[in-house]
Order: structure tokens, then C-alpha cells, then sequence
């Protein structure tokens, strides 16, 4: 399985204080991950991505930056986080199920204004894949240029956006909203459902999703099974996240109830005490 961070917040953050310097950071859980369910290795080096948005005036796009190398192994990526800042971040380590080692399928990806990322994986993939793909309008079938479960998710969540009404395309000001993007993913994992039911699909899937519009976003923790354990989610909240001691040791701060910003993540950034709690499953 995969790890991944969403920072979203009034200001803008330096990407290297999410995603270099604290002690647990994005970079260190692709080699040291601790809360990972399947622990055949600890290792996430099958690719990396990093997706952010700018200022609107520049474009309504994220910035999407992917690489197959190992993110503990990429100068680039240094120093494009030293030097960047945005207020709402995704930033995503892979560890392939399926899809080959590729940029193509590297976290996260983008529609025109619409971002998306996925830890987990769809069961028996390729037993579904016929019912999902053949679920999706054409637009959203030509959208897919790799081979992850966690893409075709993506069109299928597209497709669910645009059955409510929405063209995804359509880059709103102000985006596209909280409560249409929430329905649109809870559309997407009963449509998933549906299908894991046609094809007898009795392994549990594990859906910790993510998609940004440049403005609201919406992260799910959820497991297909009654009885399995979601994979690890995260967040924590408040008016600060910042390095108080030198050595990579960070804290988030709260002033007078402020929620200037909010951090979820599949593990903390770092082990300080009250510094994230664990994110509720969903249920159906």
C-alpha cells in the first residue's frame, strides 16, 4: 500500500515542511513506514507525486510533479519543495499493486481543476475492470493514460460527478463545492460496491481516497469488509503547523479554537502526542 499527505489551510505552506524536514515526513515513510497493514516491507519506492494548486490568476489547474524514482532518491524534488509554497497540497508515495512502474501511474491525478489520489487497492481489479470501465462516459475513458486501479477509480468517480449534474470540466469559481464533491465520492464507492457484488469479489478493498478542486476537499478511510481494518488514516487541525526545535520537530499549534488549517495524512508527519487522530471509517 501506498502513503499520502493533503495539507489544506488559509496560507500558504513551504512544501519542504510537509514533505522534507519533519521526522516522519511524506519522504521518510517511503523507506520507514510504520502503520502500513500489509507489512511485507516498509518500503513505498515505486514512484512518488506531489500536486498543488497556485494562485487562480495563474490557472485553475493543480501543478502536478511525478517521477519514478525513489522520492529519497530525488534531488528534484528537494529542491522544488525548498522553494515552493501553496495552501492546499497532495503529495503521495507508491507502492505498486497494480499498474506497471510507470509516470503514468504515479499519484496523484488531475481532470482540469480536479485532483485525486488513492491509498489502497480495488479486489479482484481485474475481475471488475470490465463493469467499471464499461460504466464510464467515453470523456472519462480516453481521460485514463495508465493502468491502476486507482486511475480508473478516478473516471468512475468523473463519471458519478457528472451524473449528479456537474461537468467536471467546468472549473466553477470557488470550485465545485464540499457537499457535491462528498456525494459524488460516496456515489463513486457504492458504484464500486455494485460491482465487487456482480462479480462475487469477497477480499476486501481498502479506499482511502482524496480529490481537491482547488477549493474544498474530501478524504474517505474505508474498508469493503465488516470485520478487516481500514487502512490508516490521519488528520489534525488548527492555526500552525511549524517546527518548534531543530532536528525536524514539529507541532501544530491551536489559538483560541482556530482551524486556519487542517492536515490528514495515512501517518503523522510526526509522533508528538495530540498531533493527529484517527481519521472515522465510513460506513454504508
Amino acid at each position: 500500500m501506498c502513503r499520502f499527505l493533503v495539507y489544506k489551510g488559509r496560507n500558504p505552506i513551504l512544501l519542504s515542511d510537509l514533505i522534507l524536514n519533519p521526522t516522519h515526513s511524506i519522504l521518510t515513510q517511503s523507506y520507514d513506514c510504520r502503520l502500513r497493514l500489509d507489512i511485507r516491507r516498509p518500503h513505498n519506492g515505486d514512484g512518488f507525486g506531489i500536486g498543488y494548486y497556485t494562485t487562480p490568476t495563474l490557472s485553475s489547474e493543480p501543478c502536478i510533479f511525478t517521477s519514478t524514482t525513489p522520492a529519497w532518491n530525488c534531488v528534484n524534488l528537494a529542491r522544488l519543495a525548498r522553494k515552493t509554497t501553496s495552501s492546499l497540497v497532495f503529495a503521495h508515495v507508491r507502492a505498486t499493486t497494480t499498474g506497471a512502474l510507470s509516470e503514468s501511474n504515479c499519484h496523484p491525478f488531475s481532470y482540469h481543476s480536479l485532483m485525486w489520489m488513492h491509498n489502497g487497492h480495488l479486489a479482484n481489479f481485474n475481475g471488475i475492470k470490465r463493469l467499471l470501465v464499461g460504466a464510464v462516459r467515453d470523456e472519462y475513458f480516453l481521460m485514463v493514460e495508465g493502468s491502476t486501479d486507482s486511475e480508473w477509480a478516478f473516471a468512475l468517480f468523473l463519471d458519478t460527478l457528472h451524473s449528479l449534474g456537474v461537468d467536471p470540466k467546468s472549473n466553477p469559481v470557488g470550485g465545485f463545492g464540499h457537499a457535491k464533491l462528498r456525494e459524488a465520492m460516496l456515489g463513486t464507492i457504492r458504484r464500486l460496491n455494485e460491482f465487487f457484488e456482480a462479480t462475487g469479489t469477497t477480499e476486501p478493498s481498502l479506499l482511502n481516497f482524496a480529490v481537491a478542486d482547488g477549493n474544498a476537499v474530501v478524504c474517505t478511510r474505508y474498508v469493503t469488509s465488516r470485520d478487516d481494518e481500514a487502512a490508516s488514516l490521519y488528520f489534525s487541525s488548527g492555526t500552525r503547523f511549524h517546527e518548534y526545535k531543530e532536528g525536524g520537530f514539529y507541532r501544530m499549534e491551536r489559538h483560541d479554537r482556530g482551524q486556519d488549517l487542517v492536515m490528514v495524512a495515512s501517518e503523522p508527519l510526526t509522533f508528538e502526542r495530540g498531533i493527529g487522530l484517527l481519521y472515522p471509517r465510513i460506513r454504508f
